[in-house]
């Protein structure tokens, strides 16, 4: 199949269409599909249609419910609960926002803590509307067990994605989000499904074997932490600010308690938000930080985190969204198969 290009609208409207006919109400196929047209905009192919399998799987199992009005809670001055009701975790995060961010600006620094939510999105669609907002932010989540701590032979964290966020005026945030795994799983599942090897130090075989075969990693093998040590104890911090603090799962107990119907477990989410117009230097933090990032721009060879997502939403702007054909008609076959 060849593929085939969509506006952001367009494919938003697929996938509320897809998420509405399988027992998902407006508000939440909304959000969600704000989300999941977003990462297509942006290049983030393996976060975007690709995952909508596994949101479909998820409310035809009885799993997630379609229906969840996420309610929000002041809990204290700097913290805000957000319970999903065993819903999508976009609403959740759409309604806790504002929240949010108000009780940064109020204290200089607030978390928010959502729980009972199904998560199986990018975290830079979450931080970004922060960071545009003045505040510098950070997200964190967790999954399945999927990365093998440092040593182990079995795996036990999730693939732990981190987030930060930081403002910058008039431009575009700084925005990275990454796994605490050496690559992100949806990225080894695009491997598999498309027959490409993944770099050396990916993952390891179901007999704990190093492989570079993304299929074998799937199949009954595991990720591996970035840096060894160093990102296995990011991880192990996620499971704690994600489960530890905010009582959900910890993603071994994810695993023994989800029916694995191949979607998002029940699980919880972490998030900070700061001002920096409360810590002392008002007047002159944005110019600081301003003069330390172009330093960082010109030298030569060094990376700016967002630039390339940045640069995939103007060209899909402009050309469009290119989507698999092989996905659309998988998504207007969920549409036809629903009940």
């Amino acid at each position: 199949m060849s593929d085939i290009k969509m506006t952001e609208r367009e494919v938003q409207q697929l996938v509320e269409g897809c998420l509405m006919a399988n027992g998902c109400n407006h508000e939440n196929a909304a959000a969600l599909g704000r989300t999941i047209a977003s990462a297509e905009r942006d290049g983030s192919a393996s976060h975007g249609l690709f995952r909508m399998p596994g949101y479909i799987a998820s409310l035809r199992s009885g799993k997630v419910d379609g229906n969840a009005e996420p309610t929000v809670t002041r809990i204290a001055p700097s913290v805000i609960k957000v319970d999903g009701h065993r819903g999508y975790a976009p609403l959740a995060l759409e309604k806790g926002r504002e929240a949010l961010i108000e009780a940064a600006r109020e204290n200089g620094i607030a978390a928010m803590a959502l729980v009972n939510v199904h998560h199986f999105a990018s975290l830079w669609v979450e931080v970004e509307p922060i960071a545009e907002a003045g505040l510098a932010a950070m997200a964190f989540t967790t999954y399945k067990p999927a990365v093998v701590p440092a040593g182990a032979k079995e795996p036990l964290f999730g693939t732990n994605p981190m987030c930060f966020g930081w403002p910058r005026g008039d431009r575009p945030p700084l925005v990275f989000d990454q796994a605490s795994a050496s690559m992100a799983r949806g990225e080894v599942m695009i491997a598999a499904r498309d027959g490409h090897a993944v770099p050396a130090g990916t993952g390891v075989d179901a007999d704990g074997n190093p492989t570079t075969d993304a299929q074998k990693i799937l199949d009954g093998g595991a990720l591996l932490p970035f840096g060894g040590h160093k990102g296995s104890t990011i991880a192990m911090m996620i499971e704690l600010l994600v489960a530890g603090l905010t009582g959900m799962d910890f993603s071994y107990e994810a695993q023994k308690n989800d029916n694995n119907d191949g979607g998002p477990p029940n699980g919880g989410e972490f998030m900070l938000a700061i001002d920096p117009n409360k810590f002392g230097d008002t007047e002159g933090w944005l110019d600081h930080s301003e003069a330390f990032l172009q330093r960082l721009a010109g030298m030569e060879g060094s990376h700016m985190p967002g630039n390339r997502r940045y640069a995939n939403r103007a060209k899909s702007t402009v050309e469009g969204i290119t989507v698999s054909e092989k996905v659309h008609a998988s998504c207007i076959e969920f549409i036809n198969t629903a009940s």
